[in-house]
C-alpha cells in the first residue's frame, strides 16, 4: 500500500520532488565547491586507510574496503579527483532538473556508501534513508521535473528498438 502511494499518487510526487530537491541542492553544492575550490581526495583516502572503520573489539570491519583504498583509490587518485566532484555534480543536476532521477539517486547512494564505508558519518544516515524513497519511488520521483518527457521518450526509443538491435549470427 505504501510502496503504491510513493510510486503512482499525486501528493507523493509533490513530496519527493521536496527531498529530490533537498537531495540535488546538497549534491550539486557539494560538487561545485570541490570543482571550484581544488578538490584533492588524497588526503582524505590517506585519512580512510590509516584510521579505518572498527568495531567494539577493535577489528577493522571493512578490510575490503581499505584493501580497494589502498590498492586502487590511492594510486590512482587523480581519477578520485576528478569523478568525485563531477559526479557529486551530476548528480545533484540530476535531481535538481529530475532528468534521470533514478539513475542520479542511484549513483549518488553508491557514493554515500563509499564515503560511509570510509568511516564519514556526518549527514550520510540522512541522505542514505531519503535517498531510498527516492529510488523506490522510481518514476514518481521526477514526475515533476523532466522526467516527465525523458522517460516516455526512452521507452518509446526502448519499444522501437533503437540501441537495442540484436546481433545476428549466421552459421
Amino acid at each position: 500500500m505504501f510502496n503504491k502511494f510513493l510510486r503512482e499518487n499525486k501528493i507523493s510526487a509533490v513530496l519527493l520532488t521536496v527531498i529530490r530537491l533537498y537531495l540535488g541542492y546538497a549534491w550539486f553544492t557539494a560538487g561545485l565547491h570541490k570543482i571550484t575550490g581544488g578538490f584533492d581526495a588524497a588526503g582524505f583516502l590517506k585519512g580512510a586507510t590509516a584510521n579505518p572503520v572498527k568495531g567494539p573489539d577493535g577489528s577493522v570491519v571493512y578490510g575490503w574496503y581499505v584493501e580497494f583504498l589502498k590498492g586502487f583509490a590511492l594510486p590512482n587518485v587523480h581519477i578520485f579527483n576528478f569523478i568525485v566532484p563531477w559526479g557529486e555534480l551530476l548528480i545533484g543536476l540530476g535531481l535538481l532538473l529530475g532528468c534521470l532521477t533514478t539513475a542520479a539517486m542511484f549513483f549518488g547512494l553508491v557514493m554515500n556508501f563509499s564515503f560511509f564505508l570510509a568511516g564519514t558519518v556526518s549527514h550520510n544516515p540522512t541522505d542514505i534513508f531519503l535517498g531510498f524513497i527516492i529510488l523506490a519511488a522510481g518514476y514518481n520521483a521526477g514526475k515533476i521535473g523532466v522526467d516527465r518527457w525523458v522517460v516516455p521518450f526512452i521507452r518509446k526509443m526502448n519499444k522501437k528498438g533503437i540501441g537495442n538491435e540484436k546481433a545476428k549470427v549466421t552459421v
